[in-house]
């Protein structure tokens, strides 16, 4: 018998410009929960700028502003966020998290640690987490991770990067303001939203594809392609909407279906080098013609119509080691290879044959 994905959405959506000013009315409807105080998860680029000033905090909420541009979210720094705060004030009556994808993985992260015991390297997998987390709330200011839909919150382990994925990983509510994402770096606003384009090309060419996730993948792929190649092209009010909307349906159709070999190689390049994931799937898109011919032919489109300069030639600086390290990283994530190429997927991808996709690049 077939078991289908029964996955939880988001509680509670509110989308357009303007709706970050009802942060304030929507986080003091949980201010009774647990020690009453809420913890705001913030991005280090907004310390100090307009956006840091609207804050809705009031006297004995924590703001803890967190830099994410060093690396991505680890098992060590969850824990250490969770024992700092309940050593200091206790368990915060909601978690919200203002920023890009690592930021919202980190206040989902959070949010699950506070109300389950020991590490979170304990809970990276699927359905380990024992217990629901605390509230919690995430507004993006940049898009197309889909991080403000998806059921999982990715963490780099001691031992490996994978996500703690449950029905309770997904946010109670979020915040879709299309007014944060505009003074995003116009580099990242690419392969943010190539996040999502890549999204929903693996999505659609694997075998665990549906009418359910292709009607999001369908709608998804035609707002990048307006954002992104279509007459009205750019970084602009407008197709800031829909990149918004776009990376929130993107992640709708990977949840239930899958990524995949992109996914894979973009795991190895972020655990072995520190990678940004996002310019991870990026660097090894582009080279995976043989896999997704169509989705990288108009990728490569997008990155001509939009001057971006994505390097050639990293893999001559990296180390035998290390791409056997990226390698085995990639091939641990059987689920990837298991939607992408087909439960025979062992008989037909090595370890070896990865390292020869690494070596492309």
């Amino acid at each position: 018998m077939t078991i289908h994905k029964n996955f939880k959405g988001i509680e509670k959506t509110v989308f357009g410009r303007g709706s970050f000013n009802q942060l304030g009315e929507i986080v003091e409807a949980q201010r009774h929960q647990n020690d009453q105080f809420m913890l705001y998860l913030v991005d280090n680029y907004f310390k100090g700028k307009d956006l840091a000033r609207q804050i809705p905090a009031q006297p004995g909420d924590m703001v803890m502003y967190i830099d994410v541009d060093k690396h991505e979210p680890t098992t060590q720094q969850i824990d250490m966020i969770r024992d700092s705060v309940k050593a200091t004030r206790g368990i915060p009556a909601a978690a919200i998290g203002i920023g890009g994808g690592s930021i919202l993985d980190i206040a989902k992260a959070v949010s699950l640690m506070f109300t389950n015991e020991g590490s979170s390297q304990l809970y990276q997998g699927l359905n380990l987490v024992k217990k629901p987390g605390i509230y919690h709330i995430g507004v993006p200011t940049i898009s197309g991770t889909g991080a403000e839909v998806s059921m999982t919150a990715v963490l780099t382990g001691p031992e490996k990067k994978l996500g703690l994925k449950c029905e309770w990983t997904v946010f109670n509510q979020v915040v879709l303001d299309p007014d944060l994402i505009a003074s995003v770096p116009r580099n990242w606003w690419f392969y943010t939203g190539m996040d999502t384009y890549i999204h929903c090309i693996e999505s659609e060419n694997g075998i665990l594809n549906n009418a359910y996730s292709h009607a999001f993948a369908e709608q998804a792929l035609k707002l990048c392609r307006e954002i992104y190649i279509g007459k009205d092209s750019g970084q602009t009010a407008a197709n800031d909407d829909k990149l918004m909307v776009a990376s929130l349906m993107g992640g709708l159709s990977l949840t239930y279906s899958e990524v995949g070999v992109c996914h894979a190689l973009s795991y190895g390049l972020s655990k072995i080098l520190g990678t940004r994931h996002c310019y991870a799937n990026c660097l090894a898109f582009n080279h995976l013609e043989d896999f997704y011919p169509e989705g990288v032919k108009e990728f490569k489109t997008m990155i001509k119509q939009h001057d971006i300069d994505l390097p050639q030639g990293l893999s001559k600086d990296w180390t035998d080691e290390q791409v056997t390290a990226m390698a085995k990283v990639s091939y641990n994530l059987s689920h990837m290879w298991n939607h992408a190429i087909g439960s025979d997927w062992k008989d037909k991808i090595t370890v070896d044959k990865i390292k020869d996709l690494f070596y492309r690049l």
